[in-house]
């Protein structure tokens, strides 16, 4: 297996010994490699971490996105050995279970119809849904594309993790050209259909792939500005951005340049017209909650 920076591995620990509150617990984990230029090394990792009785303190210190790091890839896991719709109902009663934990143990009394999420966990049920939505657990998803899900997840980084299932989507039809720092990156806008209008244009990505959403009614202006053509229906399915001279293209450029830089890929672009079959994902709710 080739390992890089942008590897993860997941672990699952257990323990018999009876963790004392206030002490610490080290963890050690090595890793036995060989470099490109046939070189043998060792990397040793250590970690100590806090022990507690108080189920409030681990709920207050969860970090989200290694967490649905651990459940994007247990998912994963299952997937060659459990039908789908298994697959889909043990991802959903380990999130209920969470919160279920958390409303019993940690919160004060409340309405029994009052939704309670831990602070730091409040977006896990989003994620959760937006999991069960994604490629590898859909069962209208082709077999090829859940191979190519499964053994992209099984490797994927944590911080890749979320934006896989829940991607970023941008407004591009109203950058501003004047904003002078090529790092910079417009307000994400969330995944649903009240937050498209028919005459943006919209770029929606997941560290993988870059959609480009066009709605019915763009100003041809824009088209010919940003992609040299004046009609959605003139537009290719596949191609190449291009750096046109004038500010907006140029600032667009620098978007998706920043982007590709963050997610270390060079992002497959399609373009997609409101209508489409690669539309309709965008035209309804992404992931709701």
């Amino acid at each position: 297996m080739q390992i890089d920076c942008d590897k993860c591995i997941l672990v699952t620990l257990k323990h018999d010994d009876k963790l004392q509150d206030g002490f610490e617990c080290a963890f050690q984990c090595a890793l036995l490699y060989t470099t490109v230029y046939g070189q043998r090394r060792i990397r040793v990792t250590n970690l100590s971490l806090p022990c507690t009785n108080m189920l409030s303190n681990l709920f207050r210190s969860a970090d989200l996105d290694t967490q649905f790091a651990c459940l994007l890839k247990r998912a994963a896991i299952e997937i060659p050995t459990s039908p789908l719709v298994q697959v889909r109902e043990q991802v959903t009663n380990l999130c209920i279970n969470i919160l279920f934990s958390y409303r019993k143990f940690c919160a004060t009394v409340s309405s029994s119809g009052q939704l309670i999420l831990p602070e730091a966990l409040k977006l896990l049920p989003l994620y959760t849904l937006a999991l069960i939505k994604s490629t590898g657990l859909r069962n209208d998803g082709r077999i090829d594309e859940r191979s190519f899900w499964f053994n992209y997840v099984s490797s994927l980084s944590t911080p890749l993790a979320v934006p896989l299932v829940y991607p970023r989507m941008f407004a591009i039809h109203n950058l501003n050209p004047k904003e002078g720092d090529e790092s910079f990156l417009p307000p994400t806008i969330p995944l649903s259909s009240e937050h498209v209008s028919d005459d943006g244009i919209y770029l929606l990505e997941n560290g993988e792939d870059a959609l480009i959403y066009f709605g019915s009614s763009v100003d041809s202006n824009i088209l010919q500005q940003l992609f040299g053509f004046t009609s959605v229906e003139e537009g290719p399915t596949q191609f190449v951005i291009q750096q046109f001279d004038n500010p907006l293209s140029k600032k667009f450029n620098d978007v998706v340049n920043v982007v590709r830089r963050q997610r270390c890929s060079y992002l497959r672009m399609e373009l997609c017209k409101k209508g489409e079959p690669s539309g309709q994902s965008i035209e309804l709710p992404y992931a709701t909650a």
